[in-house]
């Protein structure tokens, strides 16, 4: 089997976010990580290695200077792309939306998710544009994507809200796999992708 990651110290949104920070650079971990998975459930292969570049051309990535973004970042993004990759094909679904963890506001983990998912539909998109998305499933994920990177900022911390939240992240993960079950590109060597039906119920 292609090897895709070896790194056993995982990112997440926080750690991402703390690196992205500190090398002055202005990009949402959430956002960056959607256009990646974008990219990959479009058809974007593993092999290809200019997702760096489109990375930076699509989010238009600046620093302080006006340079493209630091050796620091660069690495983040290389290793962000390999573990997508790990948790995508994984058999076990681990696949996780990089967002802030439950221990952060409904309002950072709903502007998050609107980052998330306005990233997703950017990267999905720019692979895309070529190519006729062939399913009414697949028009229906980003059309509904569209409409959640509107989630208010203005979410209440209450537990019909905080239920509501876990349902569509949960919604977007599932459907993100649906994405990439019909349009993916197995790296060579890899074995089958996931079997996922229209009603989003992973097999």
């Amino acid at each position: 089997m292609t090897n895709i990651s070896s790194n056993d110290n995982k990112l997440d949104f926080a750690s991402v976010q703390a690196i992205i920070t500190s090398e002055n650079v202005k990009v949402h971990a959430s956002e960056a990580h959607g256009v990646l998975t974008g990219l990959v459930c479009a058809g974007f292969t593993f092999e290809d290695q200019s997702y760096v570049a489109l990375l930076d051309d699509m989010l238009d990535f600046t620093t302080q200077n006006n340079e493209d973004f630091p050796k620091a970042v660069k690495a983040v993004i290389k290793q962000m792309f390999s573990e997508l990759w790990t948790d995508i094909l994984d058999d076990a679904y681990t696949f996780q939306l990089m967002v802030p963890d439950d221990d952060d506001s409904l309002v950072e983990r709903g502007n998050a998710l609107g980052h998330w998912v306005q990233g997703f539909n950017l990267g999905f998109g720019i692979q895309q544009k070529d190519n006729a998305v062939s399913s009414s499933e697949v028009k229906e994920v980003i059309t509904d994507f569209a409409e959640i990177a509107n989630l208010s900022n203005e979410l209440e911390e209450d537990e019909d809200t905080e239920q509501a939240f876990f349902e569509i992240s949960e919604y977007v993960r599932i459907s993100a796999l649906l994405c990439f079950s019909e349009l993916g590109t197995l790296p060579t060597g890899t074995s089958a992708t996931p079997n996922i039906d229209s009603n989003n119920t992973i097999h």
